[in-house]
C-alpha cells in the first residue's frame, strides 16, 4: 500500500504494517519483496538479490546498524530459548515478539518467515554446541580424556534432570522429517560434530594410546550414537543414567583398542 505524505510531500510505502523510506537506488525491503524505483512491489525468487545486496527470504546482505544488530540479536535469543523449551510446532512468531519485546514489523525486517528463523536458531544452536565441542575434544589426548569430555556432558545434563535433550538433537527429532532444509543443515553440523570425534581418536592413536587398526569412524560414530542416544532417553525418563550409560559402553569400546601403555591412561 502506498499513501502520500502530505506534510513531507513525499510518498510513504508500507508492507504488512512496515514503514519504509521512500524509493531510492538501493531498493526497499519488505518480508516478501523489493519496492522498485516507481514504489511497486515485486516479488523476488529464491536465491535472488538487489543490487543493494537483498535476498529472497528479506534479509539484508548489507551491514546491519549496531541497533538493527542487536534487534536481530534479541529475536533469535528469543526464538532460540523458546523453541529448547516448547519446541519448534508450539512456537508462534507472536511468541517470539513478545518474548523479545520487539513488532511485527520489527521481526519480517530480519526474517521473512517462521521457517527463516528456524534456520538462523540451528545456526545458532550449532555454534553454541560445536564452539564448546571443539575446546573439549582439542584437549583429549588419552582414554581418561574422554571420560572427562563424558563427565561434562552429563553433569551438565543433570542440572535439568535430562529435560530438553541435546539443544542440535531435539531440532533434528523434531523437524527433520517436515523440512528438507532444515535436516541437510543440522545433518551438516553433526557431520562436523562427527569429525571433531574422529581427530580426536586419531590423535590417541598418533599418540600410541590406541592400536593403529581401530577404526576411527567406526568408534567415532559409536560415541556421536551413544551419545544422541542417551540424550533422548534422558529426556523421556527424565534421569541421566541412560546417558551416562551408553557412554560408558561407548568408552569401553575404546578402551577395546587401547595398546598395552594407553590401557592405563
Amino acid at each position: 500500500m502506498i499513501r502520500v505524505d502530505l506534510e513531507k510531500d513525499s510518498k510513504v510505502h508500507y508492507y504488512e504494517g512496515m514503514r519504509c523510506e521512500p524509493p531510492a537506488p538501493r531498493g526497499l525491503t519488505g518480508p516478501a519483496g523489493l519496492a522498485s524505483r516507481d514504489g511497486r512491489l515485486r516479488s523476488l525468487r529464491t536465491g535472488e538479490t538487489t543490487p543493494g545486496g537483498v535476498t529472497a527470504d528479506g534479509t539484508s546482505a548489507r551491514r546491519l546498524t549496531p541497533k538493527g544488530a542487536a534487534t536481530r540479536a534479541r529475536i533469535v535469543d528469543a526464538a532460540n530459548q523458546l523453541m529448547y523449551e516448547r519446541g519448534v510446532a508450539a512456537t508462534t512468531l507472536a511468541d517470539v515478539r513478545a518474548a523479545s519485546a520487539t513488532s511485527k514489523s520489527q521481526v519480517y525486517q530480519h526474517f521473512a518467515d517462521k521457517d527463516a528463523l528456524v534456520k538462523e536458531v540451528i545456526e545458532t544452536r550449532a555454534e553454541d554446541v560445536l564452539t564448546q565441542q571443539r575446546r573439549r575434544l582439542r584437549r583429549v589426548e588419552s582414554l581418561r580424556g574422554f571420560e572427562l569430555w563424558r563427565d561434562e556432558l552429563v553433569e551438565r545434563n543433570a542440572l535439568r534432570n535430562g529435560a530438553y535433550g541435546c539443544p542440535l538433537g531435539s531440532l533434528a527429532n523434531e523437524i527433520a522429517d517436515h523440512n528438507e532444509d532444515a535436516r541437510r543443515a543440522i545433518a551438516a553440523h553433526f557431520d562436523e560434530w562427527l569429525e571433531m570425534l574422529i581427530d580426536a581418536v586419531e590423535r590417541l592413536k598418533t599418540r600410541g594410546v590406541l592400536r593403529s587398526d581401530a577404526d576411527s569412524r567406526a568408534l567415532a560414530s559409536g560415541l556421536l550414537s551413544a551419545l544422541q542416544g542417551g540424550y533422548l532417553l534422558a529426556k523421556a525418563s527424565r534421569d541421566i543414567y541412560p546417558m551416562r550409560a551408553a557412554l560408558d559402553m561407548a568408552i569401553a569400546q575404546l578402551r577395546a583398542y587401547a595398546t598395552e601403555t594407553g590401557s592405563s591412561t
